[in-house]
């Protein structure tokens, strides 16, 4: 989740949360487009109340500390950005589209120069006029250390802003942000960044009154431009109510519909209680969804079996990739014909089944997640079929130098949270076992996993691993795993296989210069592609997300950006 871009280097966190808590897309009701009714008519209706009841707090509820619109899509009901995702189902919901701005950006200078600017009538929940001197000051403070947590790809690419410290030590703020009038604002960044109208879509654009910043603090009030404003907010994020902001006008925003008059988020709760629930539906909590609290293999059985509830379940793919990830630099790891001759052993349907069955997760063998925004280019360069190809495994191993075989460890969290999972492991042994290869397992403790992983250091040679962005393009895919000059020695390491190819590094940085999306996600996937060749991963599986929503939720809209249920389009009456 997502695991991002290489200015993405503390997000491995961030991301699981996003892909996994976040995470699902492509249709309500198993249908993309399947939306229910909200009235005696069909139509949605406004009115009402919504509850969210969910797993994880909406933490740190301050635009500069979000690290996404992410945590089911709430922050963008108080918080609108220069652009925003297109509210759609499935794939036309990757498309990001003007919010405060009137366009998507304007380039110039190669893609490291964008202007946009402001709406008419736009204005704050007091009725004040929103100006891009806000937006600047917004950004500016996001980069004070006691406001940290939020995504970090301005750090990374503003000019200046890899040193900036933020408005409340430096008063002059940054002069890449320039802001020639009150309807205009420019952005100068240090390198081209095709996808920076995907990046203005983050919190970090929402803009802030300098005169109603109380620094920490703001997070308890912050003052909204979007269609709700925050009226409650206990033990940080736990328990969050909003009301509707009647200065928040819908001319100025054709992507959200605030149907319900109050959001009422409850978070904290255990799993099995939200979707006890959610199924039966007692009060308030027939109008009410999850946005972090997925159904497992027992339950999806259980919903499955009962026709009312199955009409009930959320259904998606957010852009996410499960792999087995390699060190080549290690033996026997170092030599192509072991790497291809595990990814020719690969049982896939085992994998699968591992991770909690077909209907919640589909094998992969790209890189990319199989969606067009990502620029996805189908590929099987190492062809196991669905059970594994253990005879074309040894007779690679036969020519690596292993005719008799080879003793390897495979590491993997002991967490029960079907990525790195023990079963999934344990198939790998199995169908590795069947080409000669003998798989020791290694399970860590999740965090004692998770630090070792991406420690260039104590990477283990081979192990489990996962990947989800923050916006549905192949950049912050390919990136941050294959991108040279992305590789960290002393901290947070993604590029696992330490890859630093100049031709790949000279393609990332030329299709970052176009803008033409399109044209973009086609060259992402001939590098994919490209990259495949090597066999530096084994992609495994992509998930599947199966999420309940209450019997009186209405206009179900899950898109493939976030995949997740988008609370602005829901109606509860």
């Amino acid at each position: 989740m997502r695991q991002l871009p290489a200015i993405s280097r503390r997000v491995a966190a961030a991301a699981v949360s996003v892909a996994l808590l976040g995470g699902a897309a492509a249709c309500g009701p198993e249908k993309s487009g399947d939306a229910k009714g909200g009235g005696a008519d069909g139509a949605p209706k406004k009115g009402g109340t919504l509850t969210v009841l969910n797993r994880q707090p909406q933490k740190q509820f301050d635009p500069a500390r979000l690290y996404t619109s992410g945590g089911g899509n709430v922050p963008s009901l108080v918080f609108r950005t220069l652009t925003t995702r297109h509210r759609a189902n499935g794939a036309e919901g990757t498309k990001v589209v003007p919010d405060l701005a009137t366009d998507t950006g304007t380039p110039s200078d190669d893609a490291k120069v964008w202007t946009f600017k402001l709406k008419d009538g736009l204005k704050y929940e007091d009725g004040s006029p929103i100006t891009t001197a806000d937006i600047k000051y917004g950004i500016e403070r996001s980069f004070a250390p006691e406001l940290s947590g939020g995504a970090p790809y301005l750090r990374d690419w503003l000019v200046g802003g890899e040193n900036y410290q933020g408005i409340y030590k430096d008063a002059k703020g940054l002069a890449s942000i320039e802001t020639p009038d009150a309807k205009t604002i420019v952005f100068h960044l240090r390198k081209s960044e095709g996808d920076f109208p995907f990046v203005a879509t983050q919190t970090q654009f929402a803009p802030v009154p300098k005169a109603k910043d109380t620094g920490a603090k703001y997070a308890e009030h912050p003052v909204s431009s979007g269609p709700y404003k925050v009226v409650k907010n206990t033990n940080d994020g736990e328990h969050l109510v909003l009301e509707r902001n009647t200065n928040w006008s819908e001319e100025t925003d054709k992507e959200r519909h605030a149907y319900p008059d109050s959001i009422d988020v409850q978070a904290g709760l255990n799993s099995a209680v939200i979707n006890q629930r959610l199924s039966s539906g007692q009060g308030a909590d027939a109008a009410a969804i999850t946005t972090d609290n997925n159904l497992g293999p027992a339950e999806l059985a259980q919903v499955t079996g009962d026709k009312k509830l199955a009409d009930r379940v959320g259904t998606g793919h957010f852009g996410y990739t499960n792999y087995l990830a390699f060190n080549p630099k290690a033996k026997p790891f170092d030599n192509p014909k072991v790497r291809q001759a595990i990814a020719y052993a690969i049982n896939r349907t085992s994998v699968v089944n591992a991770a909690g069955g077909s209907s919640l997760a589909e094998p992969a063998t790209t890189f990319l997640p199989n969606q067009k925004s990502f620029g996805y280019t189908p590929y099987d360069h190492f062809p196991a079929g669905a059970t594994g190809n253990p005879e074309k495994a040894k007779e690679l191993l036969k020519e690596a130098g292993y005719e008799n075989g080879l003793e390897i460890t495979l590491t993997h969290s002991t967490a029960q949270d079907f990525e790195t999972s023990p079963e999934i492991a344990t198939a790998i042994q199995a169908a590795l076992k069947q080409a000669g290869i003998t798989v020791k397992l290694q399970g860590l403790e999740f965090n004692d996993y998770d630090e070792k992983v991406h420690q260039v250091k104590t990477q283990p040679d081979l192990f489990l691993a996962h990947w989800g962005a923050d916006w549905p393009s192949g950049g912050p895919f390919l990136a941050p795993i294959f991108d040279g000059r992305q590789i960290v020695k002393d901290g947070s390491n993604y590029n696992s296989a330490q890859l630093d190819d100049s031709k790949v590094n000279d393609e990332i940085d030329g299709i970052n210069k176009v803008t033409d999306l399109a044209a973009a996600a086609k060259r992402w996937g001939a590098l994919d592609r490209s990259i495949g060749e090597q066999a530096l991963t084994v992609p495994l599986f992509h998930p599947v997300y199966k999420r309940l929503f209450g019997k009186d939720v209405k206009n179900v809209v899950i898109s493939d950006w976030t995949g997740v249920l988008d609370i602005s389009q829901v109606s509860v009456k």
